[in-house]
């Protein structure tokens, strides 16, 4: 049935049934109106307009519905549809919202895979770079200092030992910078080995009490899912030094079924939903380019956990 007729059905129901009540009823109308017939009518008027309002929010309910999911769809968090039932012009436009949705959550998710590719592919150009250029440059520096300093007196050779050390924490961070952006333990050993290395130099930097919680046998992933599974953790680790105020930090990777899944927790202050930034939202951006769900909650106790989960690639 079409809207149209929908609402006019709905309203001839209400005007059929005053209607009939008038003929058949016992009520006269005096000239002038009497008030006892006064307050008959405007108490019958009332009961119409009731009626007609509570039949008609019955009849628009789907798109009561369609309303408040079209003010809270997020193409981040797939999956989010409207139920069309029967016929009509309500289930036809619910159903044509859906397509939508589908059609827009695929294109998000193609661009999403365009950029994170072209910014792992830039991050590896960056990493590649400071490792040939700034790090052999301030390599040959240290050399030059150590002649230098070998050849002076003092107190010259003081200054110039003093000028060592900082220039070789200089290109101690410039190398903790290369592992950040391109982890050459990621394509070498695998993500296991690339976690533990991530995990170790977290606890290092920030003096957080760091739990690994590792399957030790876990299944093939595909490059892609690898690679998302040590961003999502970077980065909720890096959210957990910034905002958490934690003292602990859990981190977990697990084979459950035919999902893999991730998990930061921590025991800091807390997370609320609508606090979401941009380190979150850019993780479930890498969550959709493998298809994976990504939940932030509180933690069991205090604190919050990021949990990240990836369906198994299929067997060919």
């Amino acid at each position: 049935m079409s809207l149209f007729w929908r609402i006019f059905g709905l309203n001839a129901v209400v005007l059929g049934t005053a209607t009939a009540l008038l003929l058949w009823a016992p009520v006269t109308v005096s000239v002038p109106v009497l008030l006892t017939e006064a307050v008959i009518l405007v108490g019958g008027l009332v009961v119409m307009l009731v009626a007609n309002a509570a039949l008609l929010r019955w009849g628009l309910a789907p798109l009561d519905r369609l309303t408040k999911l079209m003010t809270t769809v997020d193409l981040l968090r797939p999956g989010q549809r409207p139920s069309a039932h029967g016929g009509g012009e309500i289930a036809e436009l619910i159903r044509t919202f859906n397509a939508m949705l589908e059609r827009l959550e695929q294109e998000r998710a193609t661009s999403s895979a365009r950029v994170l590719l072209a910014q792992e592919a830039e991050r590896r150009r960056i990493a590649q770079e400071l490792h040939d250029e700034v790090g052999q440059s301030m390599t040959a520096i240290l050399l030059s200092l150590k002649r230098a300093a070998d050849q002076a007196g003092e107190p010259l050779r003081g200054d110039l030992h003093q000028v060592q050390e900082i220039t070789r924490e200089s290109l101690d961070e410039v190398r903790r910078l290369v592992r950040r952006l391109r982890p050459g333990v990621l394509d070498d050993l695998g993500l296991v080995s690339a976690l533990t290395s991530l995990t170790h130099d977290f606890a290092a930097h920030t003096g957080l009490q760091m739990t690994r919680r590792f399957d030790t046998e876990l299944p093939v992933l595909t490059t892609e899912m690898e690679l998302v599974f040590y961003r999502v953790a970077q980065e909720s680790l890096t959210n957990v030094a910034r905002h958490a105020d934690a003292e602990g930090v859990i981190v977990a990777l697990h084979h459950s079924g035919d999902s893999v899944v991730l998990s930061v927790t921590d025991d800091g202050c807390g997370i609320k939903a609508a606090c979401e930034g941009a380190g979150i939202r850019g993780m479930r951006e890498r969550a959709l380019f493998i298809g994976a769900q990504l939940d932030v909650t509180p933690a069991p106790r205090t604190g919050t956990q990021v949990r990240l989960t990836a369906s198994l690639p299929r067997k060919p």
